[in-house]
């Protein structure tokens, strides 16, 4: 027992070790500005905690958004089928906003207009690595 015990606690050591540690993410201005309090243009663990509230807040509006409006059999949850016209609806939304020219797709600069539109969560993507920028 002692010695699998010892085993557990090496490979948890070799664990820790082989991590990765995350880079520290910069906050998007529009953040500090919001939540820095006291004024030093950056977030202290009090002024986190306030942004992490408000964003868990507004994840959790939009989860009901969708389900009241998705939630077809009123289950509390969305079922592949309902997802699938979640997803259906939200581009739908995006052509009727970013398809200029109203042929069913976007083309490369109705792409540019999202994305300006849409920066700050483009940005911070390409930055970790989710999206590659077609040349």
């Amino acid at each position: 027992m002692i010695v699998a015990a010892s085993m557990g606690l090496i490979v948890f050591a070799q664990a820790e070790e082989g991590k990765k540690e995350r880079p520290e993410r910069k906050l998007p201005p529009e953040i500090i500005e919001k939540f820095d309090k006291d004024g030093d243009g950056q977030l202290n663990e009090t002024e986190r905690q306030a942004a992490k509230a408000e964003r868990k807040s507004k994840m959790e509006e939009r989860r009901k958004e969708a389900l009241d409006k998705f939630d077809a059999d009123k289950d509390g949850k969305l079922n592949d089928e309902e997802k699938k016209a979640m997803r259906e609806g939200m581009r739908a939304k995006m052509l009727e906003k970013y398809d200029k020219d109203g042929n069913g797709e976007l083309d490369e600069e109705e792409r540019k207009e999202m994305r300006k539109e849409h920066k700050h969560r483009h940005d911070r993507k390409e930055k970790r690595g989710d999206r590659k920028e077609k040349d």
